[in-house]
């Protein structure tokens, strides 16, 4: 992770130039990233170093997802700094959560474009389908940006931004099988299994380019001794299957087109514990969700002599069986997603200038819940960034207008500045303004989301304003050959975070709506560190502090742990066996608890530890071994009394094979 030298004086052009956006066939070979560095884009859309790069980042590699058992993007993230996969229902469903923020302020990309089908289950039983649409034999990295980015992005990055980037197809013949078996030691059922196939390659000699993934997960439903409803299910039954596939032709040198398709079907069958509830409310309602997806885009590249292009299409459809006991009956639920954008890079002088546009627009159908059938919204944005120098001082400076049908423009300026005490040792911070705009459920009047246990409504409310923050984050970083440090420090204020009316002492309404009510305040610390121990085992660790309070009550946030650790052992036996530790230390934070007339309580601290072992028999057969949560760790009563149930001691064994 070493930085190379050279890089920062003329960063932008050996930037565009590696990534491909820009061609500039002059630039000396000297000036070219070292092949051991890691390269970030998505913090300005050009590429970076991961230490100088303008914000916050992280990334988890391939070899990083091949070290351990992941099922989906949380799994992935689940050891990042400043993230924490926090529960959102009692059946084992998660969100991603940056700096405190929760699920709905994390925005979620594959290769750049957004990933959307939040608006299809407007309820509060949790919503992740979005992150278990990405299979994971496709990911070729994962970058994680801390903070907001709504300068480029808009609406929904208000905590940040999760993209990932998928494997993309070679001339050379490259196929992949894997398979993995997932057997929890504790509880009743929860035995997974996880298959997949990859193949990528050309069609046509330099001008044609494919790639197709498959893959297939399904897990019985888990119950758990912890749960005070036999009953219930601690995670419920799960079946995914992901199909990616994708053409690229090389028109000329400096052209290419891309066409993606994607299909994801995600089938969830649970009992979950309903107590207390309504009189007519059962204690153990069942509820089945079927979710498929269809997703196109169509890219046009451009590398011209003076700027390079970006022009796209993509769409997205998501279909939903939503049958729960307590919507009293199956609904229909169809979100429909449409965006264009484009994009333009180049110099102007010294400076590199990114600019572009984009218009998207979403309709969401929903056959018991909306009055008149369907809602809709659409919305457009112009953005401008502009990357310069004085020095050893890099500047990045950015804004985006977004115009919304109903709320109106909202502007997203952002600057950060970084400078280059010397080449391995940077000190960087900055600014920014993001916004997120009320959800259609939210929003819409027309709109109804069953609440209170099945015992009342929640209805939109069209006179909601846009929830914003304003973030500040200061920090400095070294990187050398065998360690390296970091530390940051953030500041963030949120102002008119939306929140449903809720029930209280003699207030029990049966149609309750959406409220900008919230001020809320987090800030904290991020420590992350690395080191060489010896040529063949390594160690890596990163502590993240918050500290977060609901400015109307004074309150801290809930399920917003204070502190969050982890630490991770590598261990290269041999050529063939491998060894990977990771600890994770989860603080204390609140919960509001049913079960206790919905009153928040602080649930104490808990520790994880996984152990995975690699063993590449061959150069192309590999088998993996491993337990997570080793030590059976379980969470205190507040939490299990809440129905956020930790997953007992898990073994698991699988088997890759490279073609």
């Amino acid at each position: 992770m070493q930085f190379t030298p050279g890089f920062r004086l003329n960063p932008l052009q050996t930037s565009l130039l590696s990534l491909g956006l820009l061609a500039m066939p002059a630039l000396a070979q000297t000036d070219a990233p070292k092949a051991n560095e890691t390269m970030v884009v998505t913090a300005t859309q050009t590429k970076h170093t991961e230490l100088t790069a303008p914000a916050s980042v992280s990334v988890v590699t391939r070899a990083d997802l091949d070290k351990m058992n992941v099922n989906n993007i949380g799994d992935a993230l689940k050891h990042v700094p400043g993230v924490n996969i926090i529960g959102t229902n009692p059946t084992g469903r998660n969100e991603i959560k940056i700096r405190g923020m929760g699920g709905d302020y994390t925005l979620l990309l594959v290769n750049g474009k957004r990933v959307n089908a939040r608006e299809t289950l407007g309820s509060s039983f949790g919503n992740d389908f979005d992150l278990s649409s990405i299979p994971m034999a496709a990911i070729e990295r994962i970058e994680v940006i801390r903070g907001p980015v709504s300068s480029l992005y808009g609406a929904d990055a208000l905590g940040g931004v999760v993209n990932v980037i998928l494997r993309q197809a070679k001339d050379k013949t490259e196929a992949a099988v894997g398979y993995t078996r997932t057997m929890p030691t504790k509880g009743q059922g929860g035995d997974a299994n996880q298959g997949s196939a990859f193949v990528s390659g050309s069609l046509i000699d330099n001008k044609l380019l494919g790639s197709v993934v498959v893959e297939g997960y399904q897990r019985d439903n888990w119950k758990s001794e912890q749960s005070n409803n036999p009953d219930a299910d601690a995670l419920e039954k799960r079946e995914v299957v992901n199909v990616l596939s994708s053409l690229k032709w090389l028109v000329t040198d400096n052209q290419d087109i891309d066409f993606d398709l994607g299909y994801n079907q995600n089938d969830m069958d649970s009992y979950f514990n309903n107590v207390p509830r309504a009189p007519t409310a059962p204690a153990t309602p069942h509820n089945v969700q079927e979710l498929d997806r269809l997703s196109l885009g169509l890219t046009h590249n451009g590398r011209w002599q003076h700027f390079d292009s970006r022009v796209r299409y993509y769409f997205e459809q998501t279909d939903l069986m939503d049958d729960s006991q307590l919507n009293g009956g199956a609904a229909d639920v169809t979100q429909t997603n449409h965006t264009v954008d484009g994009q333009v890079s180049g110099y102007l002088g010294d400076h590199l200038l990114t600019s572009g546009a984009e218009f998207r627009d979403t309709e969401l159908e929903h056959s018991r819940n909306i009055a008149n059938g369907s809602v809709s919204a659409s919305q457009s944005a112009v953005y401008l960034q502009d990357e310069f120098s004085f020095g050893d001082l890099a500047l990045t400076l950015s804004g985006r207008l977004d115009h919304h049908e109903t709320y109106g423009n909202e502007f997203s300026p952002r600057a950060y500045a970084l400078y280059s005490l010397s080449d391995e040792w940077v000190l960087k911070g900055g600014i920014g303004k993001a916004f997120k705009a009320p959800t259609l459920a939210q929003s819409s009047e027309g709109f109804s989301t069953t609440a209170c246990r099945g015992a009342c409504q929640v209805i939109g409310n069209p006179d909601l304003k846009p929830e914003t923050a304003i973030s500040y984050e200061f920090g400095t970083a070294y990187e050398a050959d065998r360690f390296g440090a970091g530390v940051t420090g953030f500041h963030n204020e949120i102002e008119d975070l939306i929140q449903s009316d809720q029930w209280g002492p003699g207030y029990r309404p049966s149609v309750m709506t959406y409220l900008n009510v919230k001020k809320a305040r987090i800030k904290g610390l991020e420590l992350t560190g690395w080191v060489d121990v010896l040529d063949n085992v390594s160690l890596a660790g990163n502590w993240t502090l918050l500290d977060s309070e609901d400015r109307s009550t004074g309150d801290d946030l809930a399920k917003t742990p204070d502190h969050t650790g982890n630490l991770t052992l590598d261990w290269k036996a041999s050529d063939v066996v491998s060894a990977n530790l990771a600890w994770q230390y989860v603080g204390s934070q609140i919960i509001k608890v049913p079960a206790r007339n919905a009153q928040a309580f602080k649930s104490k601290h808990y520790q994880t530890l996984d152990v995975n072992t690699n063993w590449s028999v061959t150069p192309a057969l590999d088998f993996k071994l491993g337990i997570t949560n080793l030590t059976n760790t379980q969470r205190d009563d507040v939490a299990t009394d809440a129905d956020f149930i930790l997953e007992g001691r898990t073994v698991y064994a699988g088997v890759d094979y490279k073609l």
